[in-house]
């Protein structure tokens, strides 16, 4: 007869960190030139303020799905977006990710047409997932993204 592993408590709040943010499809949007910052079901569209799942998305390291978005429009009026995704590798927690985000969104901001530029933003999710790019625009205008005065 084998011995059980003793009692972890560590692994047993980060499992069920884990499955509260997964069972509320928690994402954390991000818009400039506005500095907003939103926690977003990233299902349902609405916003996210429950504090067990602000906790449990911040202080536990999660596989993160990171997507990076420039919103522009044109000289017609038409709204077009230009995006990336990245997933970067291991489990980080949220305060780990800034070095990431800021490599990518500035070489994404550089390409973009600053003539069109109205907003840009990125959503990461605490999960290994892919966001595909109607549903990203459809959280972007879920936080009003495409609401804000033109970037400088």
């Amino acid at each position: 007869m084998s011995k059980r592993k003793p009692h972890n408590m560590r692994a047993r709040l980060e499992r069920t960190c884990r499955a509260l943010v997964s069972a509320n499809h928690a994402a954390v949007v991000n818009i400039d030139p506005s500095g907003q910052q939103v926690l977003i079901n990233w299902k349902n569209l609405k916003q996210i303020r429950v504090r067990q799942v602000v906790d449990a998305v911040c202080d536990i390291p999660h596989q993160w799905t990171i997507y990076l978005s420039v919103l522009c429009r044109d000289h017609l009026g038409a709204q077009y977006h230009e995006s990336i995704e990245v997933a970067p590798q291991g489990n980080y927690r949220a305060e780990h990710l800034t070095d990431v985000i800021e490599a990518m969104y500035s070489d994404l901001r550089a390409n973009a047409n600053p003539n069109h530029l109205v907003a840009s933003g990125w959503i990461a999710i605490p999960t290994d997932t892919t966001v595909d790019e109607a549903q990203a625009a459809k959280v972007f205008a879920a936080v009003g993204a495409w609401n804000q005065q033109k970037a400088a």
